[in-house]
């Protein structure tokens, strides 16, 4: 199999560009930026600039399946100008792939695995959320990825088979919220935000890109949440990210207006509350390598912390 990946070079697309090389699949990748380029027996890149309608279509020789992680970071102040580049990023980048292949003759794609996110969920701290779910976050999140799943969803009059990805909360040392989490623990001064109670559904880096891998292996379709078994609250996400780094916690949590103070609109995704479940997948055959956010950060910081298990007491909320 070979794969055309957007986004290949972040923090997700690099451990999923690791991942189809260990199952022997060649990897085309997109890349706007030139230096970024290499050409290898089954690891190519090639240039597009989304913003201009450019391209590369050689991008596309042989492929069979497209994998799009394509889009800029949510985590700055969201002024009006950038709330357009995070939208403009994740739409134009699915029209110019849709548009080339247009022009393709014979082409050899056949899917269309896109990222989403979570943040399509209402905000809830009650709610269990499945990919059933039709409501929308009545947000600027919820609004970026309405328009991104419709603009995937395109694909499908192509006669690609579309799965989607609703990405929650990216577990890495190298990158995403986990090291911005975690400067404030380690300078003495870490504490959840607002009430704590707000849900986060997390994953680690290394389960994320393996859904994308077994979605594309095995052809699925249609929506699946990329996140971990066991959902935490902010609370408990800081207090076993103070454990894991062996770091104490005794600042008060922070007043949701600071963060806003500081941050903007952007401050939203902080407090935001989304309990998501994986089933979905698991029930695809997908088998979870970090099920609990204590194993999970066990690994990322390489320590030995025995994890208590209070996958009970979730359930029992999740029922309630």
């Amino acid at each position: 199999m070979k794969v055309l990946i957007t986004g290949a070079t972040g923090l997700v697309g690099s451990e999923l560009v690791s991942q189809c090389h260990e199952k022997g699949y060649a990897v085309n990748y997109l890349t706007t930026r030139k230096n970024k380029i290499v050409s290898e027996v089954n690891h190519k890149g090639y240039y597009w600039n989304p913003s201009k309608g450019e391209i590369d279509p050689k991008c596309l020789d042989g492929v069979s399946v497209i994998i799009n992680l394509a889009g800029s970071s949510i985590s700055k102040r969201w002024t009006r100008s950038y709330k357009k580049e995070i939208i403009d990023s994740r739409v134009n980048t699915l029209d110019l792939l849709k548009k080339t292949l247009l022009k393709i003759e014979g082409h050899t794609v056949k899917s269309l695995v896109s990222a989403s996110a979570i943040g399509v969920y209402p905000d809830s701290l009650s709610n269990y959320y499945t990919e059933e779910e039709t409501k929308v976050d009545d947000s600027f999140l919820g609004e970026v990825v309405n328009l991104w799943e419709k603009k995937a969803n395109e694909f499908k009059s192509l006669g690609l088979t579309v799965a989607k990805v609703r990405i929650g909360l990216v577990m890495s040392k190298e990158g995403g919220a986990l090291p911005e989490m975690a400067k404030p623990i380690k300078y003495y001064v870490g504490s959840p935000f607002g009430t704590g109670e707000q849900w986060q559904s997390w994953i680690h880096v290394v389960d994320l890109a393996r859904i994308f891998v077994h979605i594309a292996q095995y052809k699925l379709k249609g929506v699946y949440n990329g996140v971990a078994p066991n959902p935490v609250t902010n609370a408990k996400m800081v207090k076993e990210i103070a454990k894991a780094l062996e770091q104490p916690l005794f600042m008060p949590n922070v007043p949701k207006f600071v963060m806003y103070t500081v941050l903007g609109k952007m401050a939203y995704i902080l407090f935001a509350s989304q309990r998501v479940s994986s089933k979905k997948i698991e029930e695809e055959g997908f088998v979870f390598k970090y099920v609990n956010i204590c194993q999970a950060l066990g690994n990322i910081y390489d320590t030995s912390t025995k994890c208590v298990d209070d996958k009970s007491n979730v359930t029992k909320q999740f029922v309630s």
